[in-house]
């Protein structure tokens, strides 16, 4: 079996087909440890699947958050210390997962480049960019939304959002300012939002949008840094990336080829988390792939995965028409268990709005 990139779905993916005894090759166009631009929050749902495979490398845990409607009307929710959030470096802890990958009997090949696959009847040959050939009896793509693997299924998608990202180094009054505490700020544009997550000697800053709103979005992201009084402090990363979001129908396999992760659109819609999205739907890949049922993985996102992002896009919907409805409700008791529960991985998006009274004020709202 051949897996194409070695982010988490891949390196997932590898992890259960190694370990169900299928001889698999990885194959990364770049070399661990590598950065990644991400937030790097890990909820529950994240920690669930990695925690089986790994010592997850935190560099903060956070139980204080502080919410904003674009800079304004701020108030600020604690939990118990330490077990709300856990952020991440995402060299480190995709470098932890490439490890046990590798341990579980995966074999990693790095810096080599996909061009192309091909298919037959028996196998799938995989073109590198030295001209050589990798032929393997299933491949699972997870080299991103923009990679090989999803143009050669077919992927199609619904929504496409623009991330944009700083890595600000900080000193020592900032981290301990900042120390286990996030905040999320709700943007001026529609369905966008800020976060600020702490991991140690370092700030992320980060804004999203949807595509199309270039320089809104970086307008927006320079105005987050000015109110936080960072604006002074040169970033060691100033990077961005599209995220992309799978149409309902958009395929998860052509033939001996299944693509997981972002390579399959599959994330969040509102809050575009996809990590666990990643975790999961590569460690369903590779199962599938190991036990020759590679139409069980379709199944299994649709009954897993799936769901949740259809309440992420209904949810979405209606954050993108009345943010400050949003702001308000997360103040409320109710809205904060909703928030902790979600951050813990305790309940899905569309366990949330199996309530009715929620199903009700979102019909209101969209």
């Amino acid at each position: 079996m051949a897996v194409i990139g070695a982010g988490p779905a891949g390196l997932s993916a590898a992890y259960a087909a190694a370990r169900a005894g299928a001889r698999t090759i990885v194959v990364e166009r770049a070399e661990h440890p590598r950065y990644k631009t991400c937030g790097g929050g890990l909820i529950g749902t994240s920690l669930a699947a990695a925690a089986a495979r790994i010592d997850v490398p935190a560099d903060d845990r956070v139980d204080q958050v502080t919410v904003t409607a674009n800079g304004r009307r701020q108030f600020t929710r604690r939990y118990r210390p330490g077990q709300l959030l856990t952020l991440v470096r995402r060299e480190r802890f995709d470098d932890r997962l490439r490890a046990a990958a590798v341990e579980a009997g995966a074999e990693l090949r790095q810096r080599v480049a996909v061009r192309g696959l091909e298919q037959g009847p028996d196998e799938v040959r995989v073109r590198l960019a030295d001209g050589s050939v990798l032929r393997a009896g299933v491949a699972i793509g997870a080299d991103g939304s923009a990679g090989v693997t999803a143009r050669h299924v077919g992927v199609d998608y619904c929504q496409v959002d623009l991330g944009l990202e700083l890595e600000i180094p900080i000193p020592e009054p900032l981290r301990q300012r900042w120390r286990g505490r996030l905040l999320l700020d709700w943007g001026p544009l529609p369905g966008s939002y800020a976060w600020v997550f702490p991991k140690g000697d370092r700030l992320t800053v980060g804004v999203i949008a949807s595509r199309g709103e270039g320089e809104r979005t970086r307008r927006y992201l320079r105005d987050v840094v000015a109110r936080l009084g960072l604006a002074g402090l040169e970033p060691t990363h100033d990077s961005g990336h599209l995220t992309r979001c799978r149409s309902a129908d958009s395929p998860l396999r052509r033939g001996r080829v299944l693509v997981a992760g972002d390579a399959a659109g599959l994330l969040e819609p509102w809050t575009r988390e996809g990590i666990s999205f990643a975790l999961r739907s590569g460690e369903l890949a590779g199962a599938a792939a190991a036990g020759g049922d590679l139409d069980g993985y379709v199944r299994a996102v649709h009954e897993q995965l799936v769901p949740p992002m259809r309440a992420g896009h209904e949810i979405l919907k209606a954050f993108s028409r009345h943010p400050g409805v949003f702001h308000t409700a997360l103040a409320t008791p109710a809205g904060w268990r909703m928030f902790v529960r979600f951050c813990r991985g305790e309940m899905t998006f569309d366990q949330v709005l199996g309530r009715r009274s929620v199903r009700s004020a979102l019909a209101l709202l969209n």
